[in-house]
């Protein structure tokens, strides 16, 4: 596909994703030059306007924003990028250019944490410990936890419950961990199922 820039200004405006937990980080312009570094250094650069020049995010501050992905629109005059944040986008020191997120994107924050201890050995780990004893204890444990929940919910202590839901969730990610899979996994049965 052809990127339609804007025939005055030769820009097209860019939205910037985090790769991980899909919040919408900020939005900028690209022109050629700018797409085209970008994908050459796998570092998300701009064309600023008011400084009228390329600038690539965290050139000064180090917050870079590391290439995942990229998508044009239907119109193909807009760019989704999905990039790999390396510290706080927005000048403010914050995550986004927008109000702060919460909820939803966490648990692909704590998938990738659980990945990384894993994939990283980390011999401190608890994760990297009950990993490495094998897909029959992950299980196990996972199978556990199912039922301490199950316990707590026939109880009324809530704080209780939560907690248990938590161990189940936590444990349930180093599962898919063991198997080979990602929450984006069951995301797409579950989609495929509510069609």
């Amino acid at each position: 596909m052809t990127i339609k820039f804007d025939n005055n200004t030769h820009l097209v405006p860019v939205i910037i994703q985090d790769y991980l937990n899909l919040k919408v980080l900020m939005l900028g312009y690209m022109n050629q030059e700018a797409f085209d570094k970008t994908l050459q250094e796998k570092k998300v650069t701009f064309f600023s306007r008011s400084k009228n020049r390329l600038w690539t995010k965290g050139e000064t501050s180090g917050n870079f924003l590391e290439l995942v992905d990229w998508k044009i629109d239907c119109d193909q005059d807009t760019i989704l990028i999905k990039a790999k944040p390396l510290g706080p986008t927005c000048h403010n020191g914050t995550t986004t250019c927008f109000a702060e997120e919460t909820g939803k994107g966490f648990l692909y924050e704590l998938q990738q944490t659980i990945s990384d201890k894993i994939d990283n050995n980390d011999e401190s780990s608890y994760t990297n410990e009950l990993y490495k004893r094998g897909i029959n204890k992950v299980a196990q444990k996972v199978g556990e936890e199912a039922v301490e929940l199950v316990i707590e919910a026939k109880d009324d202590n809530n704080d209780l419950f939560l907690n248990e839901a938590a161990d189940l969730m936590y444990h349930y990610l180093i599962l898919l961990k063991a198997k080979g899979f990602t929450l984006e996994d069951v995301e797409q049965i579950l989609k495929a199922r509510s069609k």
